[in-house]
């Protein structure tokens, strides 16, 4: 497909009807508003492991394309994306998966062929509930059901199923009894730690706490601070993108190893620390967390490895960040951040802020990515939905628009190439469509389409 040239690509048509940035009723945290009418999955990026969904599962997709294999009955509501896996949710309740199954995180067993995981298939055993939203990390599952019960399925060393003491696997769907009673509107999944609020804004955390993503819980003390050495090739600015990309292998294969004596809270446990403040929304990177308060506080910890926590130092407890407006929502790559923020005009309007590592340009702007910056471009549209990969992101536009910026390598930015985008560019290719929601795994991306 011809592609316009780039400066074309940041100016969409505007004669979509725009959406309304406020829901109503309950709200379930799972990448935006599904709709009511037909709606279609599609998907692009990296397909090595299926996770697109697509016939000829070992090709990658350079466009968005849509997945065939979705139940035709029952509108698809809410899409999730972990690292490697995608997750797909019903009007109806049901919840269907595909991608890597190592772990058991599609819910269909650990005796699949490789073959086989790049089908659609409906989760087995969540009969007795209606299905809700669905969260997920690079081994585990979870959906949220009607009566805001939560339920996880995979495999995690870390804790993340959060099922009990030592319980590191859960084949088919389980319900996390810890939090009976509780009614659960969102999990966010990092590399080995997860937070999960309530409609009444409480927050719960479990997993792997050695990283300071879970914040202070009982009978944990602060990290000192452990910083990157300048020698760093994900440092150096001029680094090529192998020596970007071997760092971060490096700094992953440590982290494993460290892992082996880390110390893992095996069942949620409520954050204290918040000092009486509700949550509001919460996100997760691979070793750092954000936290939106109702009162329109923005807290971060974890790591600042690539000054993700938007502040000078890292450590357990949570800390404010400063933003230049006020926070509406949030998202979290692997060692970026993006909030969506109120910005004052005449009229209601919406921006991104965004910070932390910048090396693929996954901020959407140039600069140090250690201090919060406004992303600009998008024409002026309104941003409603964003959504954070490895080294990629994604926002939905009050019109309808998918705008994508970072890294294009595999085709995970939809763009038809591998060309990184600096700034947000237009998915021209989806002109004439309604975009709903979006969902970035590690190195492929999802989008919910209107139909």
């Amino acid at each position: 497909m011809h592609l316009l040239p780039r400066y074309l690509r940041r100016w969409p048509p505007s004669d979509r009807r725009p959406a309304s940035l406020h829901g109503t009723g309950r709200r379930y945290c799972s990448g935006g508003g599904g709709g009511g009418g037909a709606t279609t999955v599609f998907s692009f990026g990296d397909n090595s492991m299926g996770a697109l969904g697509l016939p000829g599962h070992l090709c990658d997709a350079y466009e968005p394309t849509r997945i065939p294999f979705l139940p035709a009955h029952g509108v698809i509501s809410s899409i999730a994306a972990g690292h490697y896996h995608s997750l797909a949710v019903t009007s109806s309740g049901e919840v269907w998966s595909w991608g890597r199954n190592d772990e058991g995180q599609l819910g269909r067993g650990l005796a699949t062929t490789r073959d086989t995981w790049h089908e659609p298939r409906k989760v087995e055993g969540l009969e007795h509930i209606r299905a809700r939203a669905a969260f997920a990390s690079g081994v585990v599952s979870a959906v949220v059901g009607d009566d805001g019960s939560l339920w996880v399925w995979g495999r995690s060393k870390r804790g993340q199923l959060g099922l009990g003491s030592g319980v590191t696997e859960a084949i088919k769907p389980t319900k996390v009894n810890a939090l009976e009673g509780e009614d659960i509107v969102k999990a966010s999944f990092g590399w080995g730690h997860v937070l999960a609020q309530t409609s009444d804004g409480k927050l719960f955390g479990w997993g792997n706490s050695g990283d300071g993503g879970l914040g202070i819980l009982s009978g944990n003390s602060d990290a000192s601070s452990t910083p990157l050495p300048d020698s760093d090739p994900s440092r150096t600015p001029r680094a090529s993108s192998a020596a970007i990309m071997e760092a971060v292998k490096r700094m992953v294969l440590d982290k494993m190893e460290k892992e082996k004596s880390m110390p893992i809270v095996w069942e949620p446990c409520k954050l204290e620390e918040l000092d009486g403040r509700m949550v509001s929304d919460v996100a997760c990177g691979l070793d750092h967390s954000l936290v939106l308060c109702s009162d329109g506080s923005l807290l971060s910890c974890g790591r600042n490895t690539y000054g993700q926590l938007g502040r000078p130092c890292d450590g357990f407890r949570m800390l404010p960040v400063a933003l230049p407006f006020p926070p509406v929502s949030l998202a979290a790559g692997l060692g970026h951040c993006l909030v969506l923020c109120r910005v004052p005009q005449e009229e209601e309007s919406t921006g991104i802020v965004s910070w932390g590592w910048n090396q693929s340009s996954q901020l959407g702007r140039q600069g140090e990515g250690d201090r919060p910056e406004m992303v600009n471009g998008m024409a002026g549209e309104k941003p409603v939905v964003i959504s954070g990969g490895r080294v990629h992101s994604i926002a939905i536009t009050s019109g309808g628009n998918a705008w994508a910026w970072g890294s294009g390598r595999n085709g995970r930015l939809g763009m038809g190439s591998s060309v990184d985008e600096p700034e947000p560019a237009w998915l021209e290719s989806l002109e004439g469509l309604q975009v709903l929601q979006a969902a970035c795994g590690f190195d492929h991306s999802l989008l919910l389409v209107a139909v």
